[in-house]
């Protein structure tokens, strides 16, 4: 995974590649985490369009540890462009079967619409 911060839009942005699993998604959680902290930012730009396959296995780390910690740590908005692959997919929304909170989760098939989404959040 490959992550940037946009100083412009003030938003990371994760492009997750490959195949993924619980290490994985644990490890770029961790980081994504530590950016948003040290950049003091409140929103991600998350992009799986590059993901292949099921990474079920981390769906309930992600929604019970992760997405908890990102927002004690600040984030507000959350753009989330799904993988074509339907696998991934899945993962994604059983993902986000697990999180609560106040976080504001949107998807999307484009990268082009989550921008734009992001942006007016």
């Amino acid at each position: 995974m490959a992550i940037s911060y946009d100083h412009l839009n003030e938003w990371l942005y994760a492009d997750w590649q490959g195949d993924q699993n619980l290490v994985s998604v644990q490890q770029g959680g961790h980081d994504l985490l530590r950016l948003l902290s040290q950049q003091h930012c409140h929103k991600v730009l998350n992009d799986n369009r590059h993901v292949a396959g099921m990474w079920s296995e981390a769906a309930e780390w992600a929604g019970k540890d992760w997405f908890p910690a990102m927002m004690a740590a600040g984030l507000r908005y959350f753009a989330w462009v799904y993988s074509p692959d339907v696998y991934s997919r899945l993962s994604t929304d059983l993902t986000l079967q697990f999180t609560q909170g106040s976080v504001v989760i949107a998807t999307f098939d484009d990268v082009d619409t989550a921008r734009a989404w992001l942006a007016q959040m």
